[in-house]
């Protein structure tokens, strides 16, 4: 009003009031539109359909939603409730997200390739008998009438079971199978350690068995052993965390050539190399005794279900599983985990002397050992002075505990790097252990710096099966390392040095029998291999210990 006043000068003209009049009528409309709109609205809304009262009245896609985050195995009883229930749990959607999120299935369901299988395996040539002739078919899942649904329910919930890691019952042998959902295929790979002594090479892997759909509602079980292909075989499962393999074609495991020639086979695949480049008599003598023992489990396995350690902050590394090398015998796998103020590693494969399942380093992370210079080192006798210095207090200690007596000395040394030992040799070793190394294992990750890398080398006379090994290391500790006869007798622990070069490999120096063992870590993803807690895994080390002794 202020403006159109200033433009025409003196009061308002007629087009200005005119012009004004129109904007209030103008704005009456509007507001009675809006009152009216607002009416209409609440209206719909007080006459609108009520809100649902259960899960039936919900519209069918939430529904999918809702069901597609329940867990497969309750879904059947779903479709239990209603029809619609039913009808609804039909839909690809739901099954496709169940077996992405609890089997780690990704791809399309009409673009998934089988993988782990040769195009051998995959392929037949399929002969007319009238012209004869043929052509080579693929060996496939029909994918086209096939769904998820039925790849849940036929394949990967019947055998959800026996996914995971495994150890096979061959004997003192051992070894590790892993059981994962490869495509369309559920494959039991076998690991093999690398050949010796190449511990820092991958591991290998052979399909020992396969299950697959051939139909839309029956899954097959194939053994993948031998050198004629997948044939048939079968799947029991019957005690907890436990199942067997059976072959029912054996056959398919012989050569041409008879056992001499499946000898040499296993020799190059077991070792990588004939039998006329090993030179030393005991290893031909150990590994022809290998090849008989393990042969005779060709046709029937038994495995029993094993988990991979807990992790915990105050851990020295991260635990897991390693390759080692273990002279004669070749190169093992060994399982690393940390209980308190111990670090153990056990055998998964095993030798006749110190069997799988068993504790072959027990390694006392309250007692480090400070490395002497570089030039001592080399000498063999001043290292096995400081560690059986260390040993000799160990043992006097545990004699004053069965004797009932507390064990003055170990408590006046808590806390300190490796305790004091009373004896006047050992007092500048301890003094520099408390100057330049902190206690216990949570010293490691006590500061965000990792420890200073250490000169290291292997005393003159002590023996590696690898010659190139670290020449730094971060920390040793006091340890002891399992040794036997064969067939496992007169076993005992004998001490030695446990050496951290860094993350992925340690080592232990076997004072007693002058050798020294690498160990390397294993860096394959391992799936639905992890333990549920400490409480599972402890019970299970037992048990491995209880399958050998």
């Amino acid at each position: 009003m202020a403006v159109c006043a200033r433009l025409c000068g003196v009061g308002q003209s007629r087009r200005c009031r005119r012009r004004q009049r129109n904007n209030q009528q103008d704005q009456g409309s509007d507001s009675d539109m809006d009152e009216e709109e607002e009416e209409r609205i609440v209206g719909q809304r007080s006459t609108g359909p009520p809100h649902p009262e259960s899960l039936v009245e919900l519209p069918p896609e939430l529904l999918v939603e809702i069901f597609s985050l329940l867990p497969g195995t309750v879904l059947p009883n779903v479709a239990l409730v209603c029809k619609k229930f039913r009808q609804i749990l039909n839909t690809e959607t739901i099954w496709r997200r169940r077996c992405m999120e609890e089997f780690g299935m990704k791809e399309d369901l009409r673009k998934m390739e089988a993988g782990g299988v040769s195009s051998q395996d995959l392929y037949v040539k399929r002969v007319n008998p009238r012209v004869k002739s043929g052509r080579f078919m693929k060996l496939l899942p029909d994918y086209e009438h096939m769904d998820y649904r039925d790849v849940y329910t036929h394949l990967l919930h019947p055998y959800r079971h026996i996914l995971g890691l495994w150890q096979p019952d061959i004997g003192p042998y051992g070894g590790l199978l892993n059981v994962v959902v490869d495509g369309l295929f559920i494959i039991g790979w076998m690991y093999l350690p690398p050949h010796d002594p190449r511990v820092e090479d991958p591991m290998r892997r052979r399909p020992l068995f396969r299950i697959h759909m051939w139909e839309s509602n029956k899954a097959t079980v194939e053994c993948m052993y031998g050198h004629k292909g997948p044939h048939k075989g079968d799947i029991q499962t019957g005690k907890k965390d436990e199942f067997s393999t059976k072959c029912n074609q054996t056959d398919h495991h012989r050569m041409p050539g008879g056992r001499q020639e499946e000898f040499r086979t296993w020799l190059e695949e077991e070792w990588g190399r004939t039998l006329e480049e090993i030179f030393h008599e005991h290893m031909q003598e150990l590994i022809l005794m290998k090849f008989i023992y393990t042969s005779q489990y060709d046709n029937c396995l038994t495995y029993r279900r094993i988990y991979l350690p807990p992790a915990m902050p105050s851990d020295l590394l991260q635990p897991g599983l390693f390759k080692g090398t273990y002279g004669s015998h070749g190169l093992e796998i060994v399982m690393l985990s940390f209980h308190g103020n111990s670090a153990r590693a056990t055998k998964l494969t095993g030798d006749p002397n110190v069997p799988a399942g068993q504790l072959t380093l027990d390694v006392d992370l309250s007692r480090p050992v400070v490395l002497p210079e570089l030039e001592q080192q080399r000498n063999i006798e001043e290292l096995s002075r400081l560690v059986l210095g260390v040993h000799e207090e160990v043992q006097r200690e545990v004699e004053q505990q069965a004797n009932g007596t507390p064990a003055t000395v170990r408590q006046a040394a808590e806390g300190a790097c490796g305790g004091a030992s009373g004896a006047e040799e050992m007092e500048a070793d301890h003094v520099a252990c408390v100057d330049n190394c902190q206690s216990g294992p949570s010293g490691s990750s006590s500061s965000s710096n990792p420890p200073e890398a250490l000169p290291f080398i292997l005393p003159l006379g002590v023996m590696a099966r690898n010659e190139v090994y670290p020449r730094t290391c971060r920390k040793c500790f006091y340890g002891t390392g399992l040794i036997a006869g064969h067939g496992f007798t007169s076993p005992e622990r004998t001490p030695g040095l446990f050496v951290l070069f860094d993350e992925d490999r340690f080592g232990f120096i076997w004072l007693e029998l002058k050798s020294f063992s690498l160990y390397s870590r294993l860096t394959d993803h391992l799936a639905h291999a992890h333990a549920p807690n400490m409480e599972r895994f402890e019970a299970m080390l037992r048990n491995m210990q209880s399958w050998t002794s």
